[in-house]
C-alpha cells in the first residue's frame, strides 16, 4: 500500500528487454536501506527488488507489466517517480494507492500559471467513470485532485512543491502515465455492476 506522495525520483540506469519481459535497473537515492525483496512504486506500479547490483537497484518487469503500464516506454536517462510502501503508523497524507496500474494515459498540456503549473491527463473511459471532480487519481504515482474533469480528460493543478519533488519538471507532452483510479470507487463500481446485472 502507498498514499502517492512521492519519496524521491530517480533515473533509469538500464532497461534490458528479455522477451515479453524486462529488466529496469534505477539509481534511487534511499538504495542502501532497501533489501531483496522490498516494494517500491515505480511511477505508481508496485515493483519487487530483485537485484542489488554493485550501481542502483533492479527489478523485474513481467509481461503483464509491460502490457499494462507506461514502463516500457522508459528509456535510459528517464526520470521516474518512488515511493516505498507505507509502514504501520506512518502519516496518511495522499490516498489509497495500491500500486496497481489500472490502465495508461497521455500528459497532454503541461503549462506553467503563475507560481503553480496546470497538466492535463488524457483519460480512458474505464478510469473516467471512476473519477469526480476534486476527487483522487494516482497519476505515475502522485496523489493528484482532479480540477477540472471532462469527458476523455482530466485537469490538475501542480504546486511548486509538487512540481519540483516529482518526475514532473522533466515530462513532455505526449509521454505516456501511470493511471490508478480510487480504490474505493472501483469498489463501489464493481457491487453496483454486480447489483445491477443481478436485478436487485
Amino acid at each position: 500500500m502507498f498514499t502517492g506522495l512521492v519519496e524521491a525520483t530517480g533515473r533509469v540506469i538500464a532497461h534490458e528487454e528479455r522477451g515479453d519481459q524486462a529488466r529496469l535497473t534505477l539509481e534511487i537515492p534511499f538504495a542502501a536501506e532497501l533489501a531483496l525483496g522490498d516494494s517500491v512504486a515505480v511511477n505508481g506500479c508496485c515493483l519487487t527488488v530483485a537485484e542489488l547490483p554493485a550501481r542502483g537497484v533492479a527489478f523485474d518487469l513481467l509481461a503483464q507489466t509491460v502490457r499494462v503500464t507506461a514502463l516500457g516506454a522508459l528509456r535510459v536517462g528517464s526520470v521516474v517517480n518512488l515511493e516505498r510502501a507505507l509502514r504501520a503508523g506512518d502519516r496518511f497524507g495522499g490516498h489509497f494507492v495500491q500500486g496497481h496500474v489500472d490502465a495508461t494515459g497521455v500528459l497532454t498540456k503541461l503549462e506553467p500559471s503563475g507560481q503553480d503549473h496546470v497538466i492535463e491527463v488524457s483519460l480512458p473511459a474505464s478510469i473516467q467513470r471512476l473519477c469526480i471532480d476534486k476527487g483522487s487519481l494516482s497519476v505515475d504515482g502522485i496523489s493528484l485532485t482532479i480540477a477540472n474533469l471532462r469527458p476523455d480528460a482530466a485537469e490538475f493543478w501542480i504546486t511548486p512543491h509538487t512540481w519540483q519533488a516529482t518526475h514532473l519538471h522533466a515530462a513532455t507532452i505526449g509521454q505516456p502515465v501511470n493511471l490508478e483510479a480510487d480504490m474505493l470507487a472501483k469498489h463501489v463500481d464493481r457491487l453496483l455492476e454486480a447489483r445491477f446485472a443481478a436485478g436487485v
